[in-house]
C-alpha cells in the first residue's frame, strides 16, 4: 500500500475509510463495501495472524491442493492426447504452424508418438505406455486437452502457470490460496514447495513468491533429507524459553514503531513469521518423518526403489502435509536444464522414459492413498507442465520436440472434480487447441473455485488496484469438469 497515490491530506482513500472507521456510520459503510467486493477480507478485518483460518466465499469442494508440476513441458501427444492419425507419418513433412524457442515455423518433419496407447477404465481413456500405473486411475481424472498459455519460453511460461502473469512480481497460486483461506494448522506453513534434487526450476523462487503480498503467504521450501527447512534450528546455546522471550521483545519493539495501517499489516506478517518458525521447529521434522509409515505404504509409493525413491518420498510427504492441514503443496518433477527435466529437445525417448519412470508409480500411489483414506474428495490434485510439445521435430535429425503453448494437456483429480472426463481437443497433430480452448487462467479459476473462493472477487489491494490472480477480466472456472 505504500506506493498508492495520496491526496492532499497525505492519505489514500482506503486509509481515510479505515482511519475514520471508529464511527458507526463508517463501520457500516466499510461492511457494505466489503460485501460488494470493494474491500477484501484482509483489508476490512485486519487479522492479527495473516494465516488464521478464514471463511471461504461459498461451500468448498476441496480443502487442499497438491500441484504436481512437470517442469520442462511433457509431450501431450506422447502421454494422454491420443493422435492415431499420426501413426505411420513419421518423417513426413507437413504444413503446420508452430512457435517455440526456435521461433515461428510453417512446417516441419513429423515425429509420430513413440509409445503405444491403450484404453483404460470404464471411460475408455487412451493412455500411453509411459504411464502404466497412472492409467489405472483414469476414472478419477478429468483431462484438459485444450490448454493454452501466453508464452512458449520456460521462464515466462513458468511464471504464468504459477502466478497468472508472464512477468515476475505477482503472488503464486499457492499464495492466493493461503491469503484467501489461511491455514488450519498453526504449526506448519500454509504453502509448501518440494523441489527436484537436480535443482530448482528456471526463475527459481519467483515461482512460489508472494509477490506484492506479505512474505507470510510465500511458499516454504521443504527438503526430504536432513533438516526439512533450512536455518530453522535454534542457534547453539539458545533454549526454547530464551527464544520465546526474544520473540516477545521483538513484538513489543515493533508495536512501538507503528505509524499507519500498512505498517500494522507488515507487523502482523513479521510476527506470524516469528511464531510460525518457532512452532515449526518440532512440527516440520515430524511431518517429513516417514518412520511411522508401514512397509506396504512405502513400497506402494516406490520408496524402496532407486528410480522412484525421491518423487515417491515427496508424494508421500505431500499426503502427510495435507492430512495435517497444509493448504497448498507443490512438487516439481525435473530441475536445472535440458534432460534434467521434461524439456525433450533432442532425444524424446530417453527424456520421457526417464521422467515418467520416476513419477508414474508415485503419482498413482498418491491417488490410491488419498482415496483409501477418504481424502481424495477434499484434496484437489493437479498435474501438468508450463506447456506441451510440438508434433514436428525441432532438428533435422532425432525425435526431440520444441515447446508448444498453443495446445497441451493438464489433468485434475479429486476435490469435487468429475472423473473419467476428457474436455477440449487439439487438432489431428496436437499442434493447437481447436475445441473448447482453455487458458491457464481457467485452470487457476477452477482451483480457486473448488477451494470455495470466487476467482473474480478474491483480490488484494496494491498499486491503486484490486489485484486478482485471474486478472481484470471475468474468468470462468471449467464448469464442465466440476461435479
Amino acid at each position: 500500500m505504500k506506493n498508492q497515490k495520496r491526496n492532499f491530506c497525505g492519505r489514500t482513500r482506503r486509509e481515510f475509510l479505515w482511519q475514520t472507521g471508529g464511527g458507526f456510520g463508517a463501520a457500516a459503510l466499510s461492511s457494505m463495501l466489503s460485501q460488494d467486493g470493494f474491500l477484501s477480507a484482509a483489508d476490512s478485518v485486519g487479522d492479527a495472524n495473516p494465516l488464521a483460518a478464514k471463511l471461504p466465499h461459498f461451500a468448498p469442494k476441496a480443502k487442499s491442493v497438491i500441484f504436481l508440476f512437470m517442469y520442462g513441458g511433457p509431450s501431450h501427444i506422447d502421454t494422454f492426447d491420443y493422435k492415431p492419425k499420426m501413426v505411420g507419418m513419421d518423417g513426413k513433412t507437413v504444413d503446420v504452424k508452430t512457435f517455440g524457442r526456435g521461433g515461428r515455423k510453417n512446417g516441419g518433419r513429423i515425429v509420430e508418438p513413440r509409445w503405444e496407447f491403450s484404453q483404460y477404465g470404464q471411460c475408455g481413456k487412451y493412455v500411453s505406455t509411459l504411464f502404466p500405473h497412472l492409467a489405472n486411475h483414469v476414472d478419477d481424472i478429468a483431462f484438459l486437452h485444450s490448454m493454452t498459455a501466453d508464452s512458449p519460453i520456460h521462464g515466462s511460461a513458468m511464471l504464468m502457470m504459477n502466478s497468472g502473469k508472464i512477468l515476475s512480481g505477482s503472488p503464486a497460486l499457492g499464495s492466493w490460496a493461503t491469503y484467501g483461506l489461511g491455514s488450519v494448522n498453526e504449526n506448519l506453513p500454509g504453502y509448501v514447495v518440494m523441489l527436484d534434487p537436480k535443482a530448482g526450476p528456471i526463475s527459481g523462487a519467483k515461482n512460489w513468491s508472494s509477490g506484492y503480498m506479505p512474505a507470510t503467504y510465500a511458499g516454504t521450501v521443504f527438503r526430504t533429507k536432513g533438516a526439512p527447512i533450512l536455518n530453522l534450528d535454534r542457534p547453539d546455546g539458545m533454549t526454547e524459553a530464551v527464544q520465546r522471550e526474544l520473540i516477545d521483545s521483538i513484538q513489543q519493539a515493533n508495536h512501538r514503531h507503528l505509524d499507519t495501517r500498512s505498517d500494522n499489516d507488515d507487523l502482523a506478517s513479521r510476527i506470524a513469521s516469528y511464531e510460525l518458525a518457532f512452532k515449526m521447529q518440532s512440527a516440520a521434522p515430524e511431518a517429513v518423518d516417514l518412520s511411522t509409515e508401514d512397509e506396504r505404504t512405502l513400497s506402494m509409493y516406490g520408496i524402496d526403489r532407486e528410480e522412484t525413491n525421491d518423487f515417491g518420498t515427496r508424494c508421500l510427504i505431500a499426503r502427510r502435509l495435507v492430512d495435517r492441514g497444509v493448504r497448498f503443496v507443490q512438487l516439481y518433477s525435473g530441475g536445472a536444464h535440458n534432460d534434467d527435466n521434461w524439456d525433450a529437445h533432442g532425444d524424446l525417448e530417453l527424456n520421457h522414459n526417464r521422467h515418467a519412470g520416476r513419477t508414474d508409480l508415485p503419482i498413482a500411489a498418491l491417488l490410491t492413498d488419498l482415496k483409501q483414506r477418504g481424502m481424495l474428495d477434499e484434496t484437489l490434485v493437479v498435474w501438468g507442465g508450463e506447456f506441451g510439445r510440438q508434433p514436428t521435430a525441432e532438428y533435422a535429425k532425432g525425435s526431440g520436440r520444441d515447446h508448444n503453448s498453443f495446445g497441451f494437456t493438464m489433468w485434475m483429480a479429486g476435490g469435487g472434480i468429475k472423473g473419467g472426463v476428457s474436455f477440449g481437443t487439439t487438432d489431428e497433430l496436437g499442434s493447437a487447441a481447436v475445441e473448447n480452448p482453455l487458458h491457464v487462467k481457467n485452470m487457476h479459476a477452477t482451483v480457486l473455485h473448488q477451494l470455495g473462493l470466487d476467482p473474480n472477487h478474491l483480490s488484494y489491494f496494491y498499486g491503486g488496484l484490486d489485484q486478482k490472480l485471474v486478472g481484470v477480466e471475468h474468468v470462468e472456472p471449467i464448469h464442465e469438469i466440476i461435479a
